[in-house]
């Protein structure tokens, strides 16, 4: 896999993710010692290009002047996500993606769990944007250090996450008020795609709809605000 731009790079780097080749800005030779020294110190292989060569190489020209040749993402199990909230003595905290698909996006709510602990995202296998380039770059570093799973049915996620004693709660409209619910304990929020929001058959499955009060003419917000919002919500309380 491609990733471009130096924080998800150097978080790549500390987080000792396997990166066979960096390429660098040629102006930019000797000037980020950090990457240059990891590179040296791990034996990866550095090369210094043009902005237009490495614009060829990562195949997007906001490479900010650092491209890498690394591993495909590897995804977890979601048992793995239940034992690291163990490991930490916390209860668990994840988030459950119905759907999205927009790159951005999908970075962005791994740069908001991350910050916020959560301690873990799970995803379909289909219908739904995988880890790609893109979203490295816009989790700004984040998906180095977060878990993620991918599963073949999200509601028979959803079933055992509550047979292991979380409440899952959609975050969508028509529920209770976000403010007024009790997000201490074992938590799973679930986050619906851009356009159609969370599916039927996984609403059902979850034992409550969190709404967040509008004030405005406008009666949604774009996902990752959405996820940014609930989640932090919870880490309010939980504090």
């Amino acid at each position: 896999m491609i990733i471009f731009g130096k924080n998800a790079i150097l978080e790549s780097l500390r987080a000792e993710k396997a990166i066979y080749k960096i390429y660098i800005l040629d102006k930019f030779k000797g000037k980020f010692g950090e990457i240059e020294a990891f590179a040296k110190r791990k034996n990866i292989k550095t090369e210094y290009h043009t902005r237009d060569e490495l614009s060829r190489i990562a195949g997007d020209e906001h490479h900010q002047g650092f491209v890498a040749e690394c591993a495909d993402f590897e995804y977890c199990e979601v048992e793995d996500i239940l034992s690291f909230a163990q490991s930490k003595g916390e209860q668990p905290f994840v988030v459950i993606l119905d759907g999205i698909e927009d790159p951005h996006n999908f970075g962005s709510i791994i740069r908001v769990c991350e910050c916020a602990g959560v301690h873990g995202i799970i995803i379909p296998k289909h219908n739904a944007c995988p880890i790609n380039s893109t979203v490295a770059k816009t989790s700004a570093g984040a998906l180095s250090n977060m878990h993620i799973a991918r599963v073949a049915n999200l509601t028979q996620t959803i079933e055992k996450l509550q047979q292991f004693g979380l409440w899952i709660y959609a975050v969508e409209l028509g529920g209770t008020n976000i403010y007024s619910q009790n997000l201490t304990g074992a938590l799973g929020l679930v986050i619906g795609s851009e356009g159609d929001g969370i599916g039927q058959l996984i609403r059902k499955k979850c034992d409550g709809v969190l709404t967040m009060p509008m004030r405005g003419n406008i009666n949604s917000l774009n996902a990752s605000v959405a996820c940014g919002v609930a989640v932090f919500e919870a880490v309010r309380q939980r504090s």
